[in-house]
């Protein structure tokens, strides 16, 4: 950034085509894929599943309910799922948002930046339920869930396509960036807004800049990457409801000389879309299924579960252990050293392969004091290598593969050792969907057991596992089975 600004031009530009490409989307786009809308069921499916479990764990539920005590709006306002609530809506999107990603076990989206795009289910969830029952109050048309899922097929889509080429952790941004922009796009679109009423909020959100990644790294790690998309989200949905008073947008929110936000926050370089905003996104989103762990670690954990019964009662007698994994994974998750809570061991692959070596499981209690104060894990961790595999780096990028190739091998002290087990494709790719969509139909059914009453299991499941009926029904009417 140059310190001499001389003149100053006040023409007002035309707005930056990223700003009207991504509000031309939300307004306007139509959504042809049933392959997207099959997904986006499932997704919808999986991410509410993921909110309820994370309701037993009570440094989650602390942070719930309206923004202070007595702030509810019951009857009218946003119901979250597996509690009482009723709130505006742009407390509801924090709630919802904050359930969904506590446990680290939503979806995934990778390429040059990560991310999880059903973090965008926080402020959908509560703008859908709110306009849904406000209109039928005001005497008109509830909302869809079908046109839920094209919310949702859409904010996957724009977050999913800035974060192919633009790398914002390169400059020190956490991902949720990309939540508030699309949060805040497709909440203005389901709020009613105008196209140039989407495009303002958007432009707002761009100008908010973005959160440091210091939550989610050595030596800061803490929990606050667990409530920032619901921060994001909520954010999304306040910028989306300024917007439809009027307030003004900013053309040049991204290319402004010396202001704008790819001057200021990407050190001059300039946001890129490598292809048109479709349904790409969700068609190929990767589910977290078996394990809730850093999505760089899932094929790692693979792995380690295939090596159990060889090693499990050959502990004392391993030399050391070899991860080889990606150059993503390797710059995020390769961790030495104490671990303080939750959020430091579920972002560690040396934590989350010990575990499964050790006891053939890896659930969200694994990352609780209670399994972590046993010795074997720290003892484990200090005797594996972490390796980058050149390949594994690169096919995670390549636009046909997508992989998130990991590799564990075991080696003992006399000498002998396991084979070295790869897993490049994790059983939530979209390589291995005919496989994994029975496995997050049986998480989906644990999730609602954690929190729901048979009654309503019974009637989630039949509405859910009906697209027809379920893309028919008033969203209000499906929020309203998820409450208590």
């Amino acid at each position: 950034m140059s310190s001499d600004l001389g003149t100053l031009d006040s023409s007002r530009p035309d707005f930056d085509p990223l700003l009207t490409s991504i509000a031309e989307y939300a307004a306007h786009a139509t959504i042809d894929s049933e392959e997207a809308y099959s997904t986006a069921r499932y997704c919808l499916m999986d991410t509410v599943g993921c909110g309820l479990l994370a309701l037993k764990y009570p440094e989650c539920t602390k942070l719930l309910g309206p923004v202070v005590p007595g702030a509810d709006l019951p009857g009218i306002g946003a119901r979250v799922p597996g509690t009482s609530y009723e709130l505006d809506p742009e407390r509801a999107a924090f709630n919802v948002g904050t359930i969904v990603r506590w446990l680290d076990f939503n979806d995934t989206w990778l390429a040059a930046e990560w991310g999880h795009p059903s973090d965008n289910l926080g402020a959908i969830w509560a703008v859908a339920d709110y306009v849904s029952r406000r209109n039928v109050a005001t005497g008109g048309e509830p909302l869809a869930t079908r046109e839920v899922l094209t919310a949702m097929i859409k904010a996957h889509e724009i977050q999913g396509v800035l974060a192919l080429e633009n790398s914002f952790n390169r400059v020190g941004m956490d991902h949720v960036l990309l939540v508030r922009v699309a949060s805040t796009a497709v909440a203005a679109s389901l709020l009613g807004a105008s196209f140039e009423e989407i495009r303002n909020a958007v432009s707002h959100a761009w100008i908010d800049g973005g959160a440091l990644r210091t939550y989610r790294h050595a030596p800061n790690t803490g929990s606050r990457k667990s409530w920032a998309a619901g921060d994001a989200s909520s954010r999304g949905v306040n910028l989306a409801l300024k917007a439809l008073t009027g307030e003004m947008g900013y053309p040049s929110a991204l290319s402004a000389d010396a202001w704008g936000f790819e001057e200021v926050k990407m050190r001059g370089k300039k946001l890129t879309t490598p292809q048109p905003f479709g349904s790409y996104v969700m068609e190929n989103v990767l589910f977290k299924l078996s394990f809730p762990a850093e999505f760089h670690a899932q094929t790692a954990c693979e792995a380690a579960m295939t090596l159990h019964p060889e090693v499990r009662d050959r502990v004392d007698d391993i030399e050391k252990i070899v991860i080889t994994t990606q150059e993503s994974g390797h710059r995020i998750i390769n961790k030495v050293g104490p671990l303080a809570n939750p959020a430091d061991r579920d972002h560690c692959i040396q934590y989350m392969v010990a575990v499964p070596l050790l006891f053939g499981e890896l659930t969200a209690d694994s990352y609780e004091d209670a399994t972590a104060s046993d010795p074997r894990i720290d003892a484990l961790r200090d005797r594996m290598t972490v390796e980058v595999d050149d390949r594994y780096s690169r096919e995670y990028l390549e636009a046909d593969k997508r992989s998130i190739a990991n590799a564990v091998q075991v080696f003992f002290s006399n000498g002998s050792s396991t084979e070295k087990v790869e897993v490049e494709y994790p059983i939530g790719h979209r390589r291995r969907r005919d496989e994994g969509i029975p496995v997050l139909l049986d998480k989906f059914h644990h999730n609602l057991a954690t929190r729901l009453p048979r009654k309503k299991i019974d009637e989630i499941l039949a509405l859910t596992h009906d697209p027809a009926k379920l893309h028919s029904t008033p969203f209000h009417d499906l929020a309203t089975l998820f409450a208590l």
